[in-house]
């Protein structure tokens, strides 16, 4: 089963893949990617109104109080380092970059609190340059698909699905991948019976893989 059957089907079953998390400025999307490590998109959703409401701008959320960042996302998992990270990344935004967010990949992850996914992932959804971000769908439906070894870093899948697919289709396939991994192809209970892919499926091998390195530990 070739990549361009695997798109095209993920294209069919998934004609609206996009972003969930909401946003209206390159500040605050790249605020809600740092917000979403380790939870979804919905929480995130349900606390950036009101951090926002707080922090319109960079320079409101680097002068704002650590107590009320706090407070603001407190509903979130590691939220204490999560307020610290954002305040220091907008700190830089408009301390260095007039409050404007930077497009290249090497400055975006000079920022506190922005790594590589987040950093690919601001390029594929704000800035439209082609990146690959690996999240845990992507990576999950990557092993599962063949698309790379069980064993391989989050680096490695990424770089994997950069030579497998073309570079034109990386922003498209990497939505298509997190909307089949979060609706379909789920972490538990997958819709196996109704999977397009079950023929090249190795699920139940990544599973015994996980529960066998998990063993050693």
């Amino acid at each position: 089963m070739d990549v361009s059957f695997i798109l095209s089907k993920l294209q069919q079953m998934f004609p609206d893949a996009h972003c969930e998390l909401n946003y209206t400025s390159d500040y605050e999307l790249l605020i809600a990617i740092i917000l979403s490590a380790q939870t979804t998109d919905k929480a995130v959703n349900k606390v950036t109104p009101a951090l926002f409401h707080h922090f319109p701008t960079p320079r409101a959320l680097a002068d704002g109080d650590l107590k009320l960042i706090e407070k603001d996302i407190a509903r979130l998992g590691l939220y204490h380092a999560k307020a610290k990270n954002i305040k220091a990344c907008a700190k830089v935004l408009a301390d260095v970059y007039d409050g404007n967010v930077p497009s290249s990949f090497k400055k975006l992850t000079e920022l506190p609190g922005v790594g590589r996914k987040t950093a690919s992932v601001m390029q594929t959804e704000y800035f439209d340059i082609p990146a690959m971000p690996v999240d845990t769908h992507v990576e999950r439906i990557s092993k599962r698909l063949g698309f790379a070894k069980f064993g391989d870093s989050v680096e490695t899948v990424e770089r994997k699905l950069k030579r497998k697919i073309p570079r034109s289709e990386w922003n498209m396939a990497h939505q298509l991948f997190i909307f089949f991994g979060r609706y379909f192809c789920m972490a538990r209970n997958p819709k196996c019976e109704e999977c397009p892919f079950v023929s090249i499926c190795k699920k139940d091998k990544f599973e015994a893989y996980k529960r066998k390195e998990k063993a050693k530990q």
